[in-house]
């Protein structure tokens, strides 16, 4: 059976981790996460995709710890690696990534989450970077997207503290954007996936990266690029489109280019 699984419904990608009984992170699930999301990179047909995970109690508990069981650095090393190529290629997606947290995101299962560009929690997930409890760290993102995400007093009270957040506590952090009811989180994630398709992809993805570069550089880089970035829209079909669709009060066609 797949670990991991690829589906398209329309415009958006759903990718479901389907590992029992935690759907922990393995070197072979990781590299196919990494291949799936620049496949559908490629893929101008996509303009979302959502990440979730299969049963009713856990999203994702991370890796595996019997990896690590032996001290071997290269195995270390290995998986580190491998983790960081998967969500890094996640986070540069060119369209919107949606997590909806089924259960219990921890450790890597939580920095998958990070590593997309919105949160949708059920309530009775839970959420941790457990880690340093181990004596290991969050390898893959965690202390920098976290950080981003939540502010440095609220990433050092869940990583140096060990401190488990319920979903109300991570919406009203701002780990999360939205909490909805049991069972319910993909299908809520993939309403938000749908409004995707009404926004022009090349502006999406322009905006997207946008809006990451705050993560790197001054405001003062940014705000040139910004408009930078506005004018080479004018070189896309989709602007036309877009444009001409407004005014003539009719929904938008686009080609993605």
């Amino acid at each position: 059976m797949a670990q991991l699984k690829l589906e398209k419904r329309g415009h958006t990608a759903l990718i479901t981790m389907a590992n029992p009984p935690a759907n922990t992170w393995t070197k072979d699930t990781l590299t196919q996460l990494r291949d799936a999301v620049k496949s559908l990179e490629q893929d101008k047909n996509i303009y979302a995709l959502v990440i979730t995970g299969e049963g009713e109690k856990f999203f994702s508990a991370g890796a595996d710890l019997n990896l690590f069981a032996s001290g071997d650095k290269a195995v270390a090393a290995d998986m580190s690696a491998i983790f960081g190529e998967a969500f890094e290629t996640l986070t540069a997606f060119r369209g919107v990534s949606i997590a909806a947290i089924n259960g219990y995101a921890m450790g890597g299962g939580l920095e998958v989450a990070l590593a997309c560009d919105i949160r949708i929690a059920e309530t009775q997930a839970q959420m941790a970077l457990p880690e340093a409890k181990v004596g290991l760290l969050p390898c893959a993102g965690g202390t920098q997207n976290l950080a981003i995400l939540v502010g440095e007093g609220w990433a050092k009270r869940m990583i140096l503290c060990g401190e488990r957040l319920t979903a109300e506590k991570a919406l009203h952090i701002g780990l999360v954007e939205e909490v909805v009811g049991t069972g319910v989180a993909l299908e809520a994630a993939l309403l938000l996936a749908d409004k995707v398709a009404d926004q022009s992809p090349p502006a999406v993805a322009a905006c997207k990266q946008l809006i990451q570069k705050g993560r790197s550089a001054p405001v003062q880089t940014a705000l040139p690029l910004e408009r930078e970035l506005f004018v080479k829209l004018f070189d896309t079909q989709d602007q036309v489109e877009g444009v001409q669709a407004f005014l003539q009060k009719r929904k938008a066609s686009w080609i993605n280019g």
